[in-house]
């Protein structure tokens, strides 16, 4: 069964059209970097602003990378409170304000200071959280909020508003962004993801879980919980990773693209299902491709 689903998933994933869709995804922005320091430092702001509509928060990010110029991890480095203050000082994108983005940039700025590089930092977490990927990514934003001088942007900037959203704590919840920078940084190298963290396996990674995901999870049969937290997304990659153990989270981007596009909709209907490609996998396309037309 394992092999017949790993077949259509792997066929599925290799025929997507990956290059018409990485306009829809914020890991279009760190692409256009070479450094490993600057991949890693960009991909982070960007999946930290990652939530909500697509074309509301990519011009935010391309505003940010805009003013941190040709080096993103040059500028956290060396960025300080009066410049953040000024820069940052009228922007709003939801639930964040401009001493949230200072805040995430600073610390930022403050763990490749100290360690060389944020990898450097998730690799201790992991180390220190016995291979709980989720410890490890508490670990990793409670270090990086520690990190920003919070007194002084708070008297430059004014009072944070969504801090915590910005650098969730984890804890039960999906951690979705923070396990989508994940498998940027560690799975690959491919059209995709980077593949740059080199200390940390592709096997461990959680497949980062949104309400796409979820609902092609279940239709796939993958599991059938409702609430999309993270002992879902555990029980989502513990599928995958019968089909690959070696790289179980290959299939995120297809997938959640395919859900987010429309093709597998909302309410799936039996046209749309008898000419989906993952229809053989499909619990819910083929209990409907079953019915009566």
């Amino acid at each position: 069964m394992n092999q017949a689903l790993g077949e259509v998933l792997e066929s599925f994933r290799a025929g997507y059209p990956q290059a018409q869709r990485m306009a829809f995804d914020p890991v279009e922005i760190p692409h256009r970097y070479s450094d490993p320091r600057d991949i890693e430092v960009s991909a982070l702001i960007c999946a930290s602003l990652a939530y909500g509509r697509v074309d509301l928060f990519k011009p935010k990010l391309e505003e940010l990378h805009a003013r941190m110029g040709a080096s993103p991890a040059a500028c956290v480095r060396g960025l300080r409170v009066r410049d953040a203050a000024e820069w940052l000082r009228p922007f709003v994108y939801r639930f964040n304000v401009g001493t949230d983005i200072a805040a995430l940039l600073m610390g930022i700025g403050a763990v490749v200071r100290e360690r060389g590089t944020l990898e450097a930092l998730f690799v201790e977490r992991l180390e220190a959280a016995g291979g709980s990927v989720e410890k490890a990514l508490g670990g990793f934003t409670r270090a990086i909020r520690t990190g920003a001088p919070m007194v002084e942007l708070r008297k430059a900037l004014g009072k944070e508003r969504g801090l915590h959203h910005l650098l969730p704590a984890v804890g039960g919840g999906a951690a979705k962004r923070l396990n989508l920078y994940l498998r940027w940084m560690v799975r690959g190298p491919d059209a995709v993801d980077f593949g740059i963290w080199k200390r940390v396996s592709p096997s461990a990674l959680v497949i980062p879980l949104d309400t796409h995901i979820h609902r092609m999870a279940r239709h796939l049969g993958f599991t059938r919980r409702k609430t999309a937290g993270w002992k879902t997304a555990e029980e989502i990659t513990a599928a995958l990773r019968r089909i690959d153990p070696a790289d179980p989270v290959k299939f995120d981007f297809a997938l959640c693209h395919f859900g987010m596009s429309g093709a597998c909709p909302l309410k799936p209907s039996r046209a749309t299902c008898v000419r989906c490609s993952l229809l053989p996998a499909c619990r819910t396309g083929r209990r409907l491709a079953r019915a009566t037309a």
